[in-house]
């Protein structure tokens, strides 16, 4: 299988302090993908680069097997890459509708009872059926995860080659109670097989149940690179001393502790 997203020998320093160094990722197609690792070593960066959000200072990132040329903006890539934010990112002043067709109602010409029966179709996908018309305040913080999911799988009848291919998760779980986790976490999943879902991801988190129940596949990144990739399951078997030291806690071991 070829994969639908490369990096290769990508770096990325911030000031004096490197954050990736010569870094190189494969992503496959219909997989769910976990970056893990000790914070500060560089996870949303990657992710943010894969997005096209951010550019590395070297190194190469292939859509499709294209080069990619500039940022998302410059609308160069192959397919269309949707994120969602830890902190779900809505705006506070537009409803629930508004927020999930904010692109439509800005780049298209479909009418607004289109666009917010389109709206409902992706609501009703994350548990959120009937609350296009309250605004974020007015949802918990589970509630706005979900409604970030809505937005970040919207696609546009009038584009279809803007429909998400892949989608990258910031710590969706962040700040969430374990019931709500749960919940966030059988939607990543529902989202991959569902028609009108997204069935390729990559999921930054700390929290070990989000880790074993949304992903296929593990990289561990520590010191700007992958020093471990292996199916999830072998977590829990592997040698290599990074991986053991991250799940079991430890303060003794390879990873230093950061102050």
């Amino acid at each position: 299988m070829e994969p639908i997203i490369q990096l290769r020998g990508v770096s990325k320093a911030f000031g004096n302090s490197v954050i990736l160094d010569k870094m190189d990722l494969d992503i496959y197609p219909g997989q769910g993908l976990g970056i893990i690792g000790p914070s500060g070593t560089g996870k949303s960066t990657s992710l943010r680069i894969i997005a096209g959000l951010l550019a590395p200072d070297t190194g190469e990132v292939y859509i499709r097997g294209q080069l990619r040329q500039g940022l998302i903006e410059d609308g160069n890539d192959p397919i269309y890459i949707g994120m969602v934010f830890q902190q779900a990112a809505l705006f506070d002043s537009l409803t629930v509708e508004e927020n999930v067709g904010f692109r439509m109602f800005q780049q298209s010409h479909i009418p607004r009872k289109q666009i917010r029966e389109l709206v409902e179709q992706k609501l009703a996908l994350v548990g959120m059926a009937d609350v296009a018309d309250r605004y974020p305040a007015q949802l918990s913080g589970g509630m706005r995860k979900r409604v970030s999911f809505a937005r970040a799988i919207m696609s546009n009848p009038e584009h279809p080659d803007d429909n998400p291919e892949v989608l990258l998760y910031d710590e969706p779980t962040a700040g969430l109670d374990p019931i709500a986790s749960t919940v966030i976490e059988n939607l990543v999943r529902d989202l991959q097989q569902v028609p009108g879902g997204c069935g390729t991801y990559v999921m930054v988190t700390h929290q070990d149940s989000t880790i074993r129940r949304t992903t296929d596949r593990i990289v561990f990144l520590y010191h700007g690179k992958v020093q471990w990739d292996g199916k999830t399951p072998e977590i829990d078997t592997t040698d290599n001393p990074l991986v053991r030291q991250f799940f079991s806690a430890s303060i003794h071991g390879p990873i230093h502790l950061i102050d």
